[in-house]
């Protein structure tokens, strides 16, 4: 598609991995759901990307983050460790709400997303020897409800990662990166019961580890290929590749519809694990980026109710 361009608009080296997130409410002056969310290690930030300036704000956490997801009753909720924590950004603090994996302490809390109904997945995974190396089979998935009740929804997981549903809320798409799948489960949106897991799509060789994910207005997956350098574009009926984005750094690590409209496609990216050789001939590994004219459109975030 002759129209797409990338380009960075958060340039930092830094393992940067969760998606941008759309502000909680669009209609707010500054944000304009341009803000972006994200974590760097130890770290979240706050990124907000106008045509004019850029603003950032970090807030160091003590642990690794997982992921960030705004909270209905204001602020955001993220994964802290092996915690789930509640951020509030205006006064820098964080507040302990559950914690996962009690009997796993090398475990961390890696990647989430709240589904239409306010309910929070998310999972988590050995922490790394190195980057993707893990001792396998030691995360698990999550559900957690409004009243912070915590239900394990499946185990002998590797690397628990993207995660999204159906525009039909029926189906939730799942992706354990070193199975190289995006697998597919019949999705209960009244209990958060997961069933019947299929196969999706299977990785090629060189696209990588399949990492977070997005899904757009129209149904189709968007999963970012780390260790390939790219986005790819699934129809989740057909199994069918659709669109290959190619990215200038080759740890792209999730992706994210924001801006306006939610016609831009926002790419996080990692440096970590890079050599010195590669980091010269990628320097703008670690960066965001923003992924103009593809001409389909994404779905606002949802918010947890807890």
């Amino acid at each position: 598609m002759g129209g797409v361009r990338a380009d960075a608009v958060v340039c930092r080296h830094r393992r940067a991995k969760h998606p941008p997130l759309e502000c909680s409410d669009p209609s707010d002056p500054v944000c304009g759901n341009r803000s972006t969310n994200q974590h760097t290690g130890n770290s979240l930030v706050r990124e907000s990307v106008l045509a004019v300036s850029h603003l950032s704000v970090c807030l160091s956490s003590g642990d690794t983050v997982g992921f960030a997801v705004p909270r209905r009753s204001g602020g955001y909720v993220a994964g802290v460790g092996r915690s789930i924590v509640a951020v509030d950004w205006l006064t820098q603090t964080m507040t302990s709400l559950a914690e996962v994996d009690e009997d796993k302490p090398n475990n961390r809390l890696n990647d989430g997303k709240v589904d239409p109904f306010g309910r929070l997945l998310t999972g988590t995974m050995a922490k790394e020897v190195r980057p993707a190396e893990v001792q396998r089979q030691q995360g698990s998935l999550f559900s957690v409800t409004s009243d912070l009740t915590v239900t394990k929804v499946l185990n002998q997981v590797d690397i628990s990662n993207g995660l999204d549903w159906s525009l039909d809320q029926r189906t939730f798409f799942y992706i354990d990166s070193l199975s190289l799948t995006v697998d597919a489960f019949d999705y209960d949106s009244n209990t958060g019961h997961i069933d019947n897991r299929r196969v999706v799509y299977r990785m090629e060789e060189e696209e990588g580890l399949p990492d977070g994910m997005t899904v757009d207005a129209e149904g189709r997956l968007w999963v970012a290929c780390y260790n390939g350098g790219r986005v790819i574009s699934i129809d989740p009926v057909t199994g069918v590749r659709l669109q290959t984005i190619s990215l200038p750094v080759t740890k792209t690590t999730s992706c994210c519809f924001g801006g306006p409209d939610y016609s831009d496609l926002y790419v996080t990216s990692a440096s970590l694990g890079l050599d010195q050789s590669e980091r010269r001939h990628q320097p703008l590994a670690g960066a965001t980026f923003r992924v103009t004219g593809l001409g389909v459109k994404g779905r606002p975030s949802n918010s947890f109710s807890g």
